[in-house]
């Protein structure tokens, strides 16, 4: 039986970090986690014609996670990186770079009609090419109980607006939201909440939404679905190297074991254990041990 397909589209990048440079971008850091449990991860991307493109490759082929990167005339994608004395991350992400340049191609559009799941945010759609590309490929994206399209917000600087996430959270089934997200969008969208599980509940009725995940850092993260599910999990303590990707492994993990047929509890609990694993490691894509795939 065919693995099922599961894209991550979007930004492609090297974080740096004052430690140095390690590869990135969330929709490759979801593919790459998603993939750790049985899952056809693939990152769609664009990468420059230089030497950052190249190594992004090599990097991206080492750890095993299948790319479809197109090379176009722009530079590979730079963030700037710093983290503070909390392990939390800040982002300076360069312009008019090659993930900002991403184009519609037959081989795109093959993709995505054999996807099951496509991840993407808005971070991405801030220049007219790959906004165009995206909303192409999710179109072709059934909108259906067996296919899930994940809108990983993923709000930066000032790369957003109040009618690029509307059109979006009408595109996806699946949102997955953090904290501070989640207080501008409220705020953009005027919504009635009295508190941000209050939000999620009105985004998921608003929206049509099979699912809201929020996650709220240190504190916890809360999921809720359509069938009127809920689940709050804790954060773990842990020794924290840094947050770099680890809300993109709590997405991967969180989608790959719902489609590995586990209840919203349950993928709740994995998608935790993992981002926390994570938070303990240098970068977004470490490998994970094998007592935490294994569950």
């Amino acid at each position: 039986m065919a693995k099922q397909l599961i894209i991550g589209l979007g930004e492609a990048l090297w974080d740096v970090l004052p430690t140095g440079k390690k590869m990135g971008g969330a929709p490759a850091n979801f593919a790459y986690h998603a993939s750790q449990f049985g899952l056809e991860g693939v990152a769609v991307s664009a990468l420059g014609d230089d030497d950052l493109g190249k190594e992004l490759l090599k990097d991206y082929a080492e750890v095993g996670l299948q790319v479809n990167m197109q090379t176009v005339d722009y530079p590979t994608g730079t963030v700037q990186v710093t983290i503070d004395e909390k392990g939390i991350p800040s982002y300076d992400i360069c312009q008019g770079v090659a993930w900002d340049n991403i184009a519609m191609t037959p081989e795109l559009e093959d993709l995505a009609k054999k996807a099951t799941v496509v991840c993407y945010g808005s971070l991405a759609q801030r220049n007219e090419v790959s906004r165009n590309t995206i909303n192409a490929f999710i179109d072709l994206v059934p909108d259906d109980d067996e296919h899930m399209r994940v809108f990983d917000i993923n709000l930066r600087q000032n790369y957003y607006s109040k009618e690029l996430i509307e059109a979006n959270f009408k595109k996806c089934n699946v949102l997955k939201i953090n904290d501070d997200e989640i207080v501008v969008v409220a705020d953009l969208l005027g919504l009635d909440a009295t508190d941000q599980k209050a939000c999620c509940k009105v985004l998921l009725e608003k929206y049509n939404l099979r699912m809201v995940i929020l996650t709220c850092g240190a504190i916890g993260s809360y999921a809720v679905n359509a069938k009127g599910e809920e689940s709050w999990q804790d954060t773990p303590k842990v020794e924290v190297v840094d947050t770099v990707g680890a809300g993109d492994s709590f997405t991967g993990a969180f989608i790959a074991a719902t489609l590995n047929g586990k209840s919203l509890k349950e993928a709740h609990a994995l998608a935790v254990k993992v981002s926390a694993y994570v938070c303990t490691q240098a970068g977004a894509m470490p490998v994970l041990p094998e007592e935490i795939k294994a569950i």
